[in-house]
Order: structure tokens, then sequence, then C-alpha cells
């Protein structure tokens, strides 16, 4: 749920790569490598992410990168 009491809504990670402008082999290796964890994992193993929490964590990487 957000701050407001609403639920986030959660993407595949072929919407997370389309949203952000990667490609979803990114969105893989990123995710094989811990750099990002999606919110739900199914049983079947598909991964569902909060688009703005994946970004926040892209901003964080490309800060820690720069110093």
């Amino acid at each position: 749920m957000s701050g407001t009491g609403r639920p986030v809504p959660l993407v595949t990670s072929a919407e997370l790569a389309r949203v952000l402008g990667l490609s979803a082999r990114t969105i893989q290796r990123y995710r094989q490598a811990g750099v990002l964890v999606p919110d739900v994992v199914s049983p079947g193993g598909h991964a569902r992410w909060n688009v703005e929490r994946v970004r926040e964590r892209l901003r964080q990487l490309a800060t820690e990168r720069q110093e």
C-alpha cells in the first residue's frame, strides 16, 4: 500500500523495462545479480515490480557510482 492507503500497482518485468527505457534483459540481469529485488514473486517465478521503488533504487545506484 502507498502512503495514501491505496494499493500500489505492480508491473511485469517487461512493463518495467518499457517504462524505464531499459531492455527486459537488463532487468533480468539486475535481478539475477541482486541489484534489483522484485516486490512480489509468483509461485511460478514471475516478478512484479513497483516502478517508483525501482526508480529510487536506480537513483541510489547512480549516486553511489558518482561518489
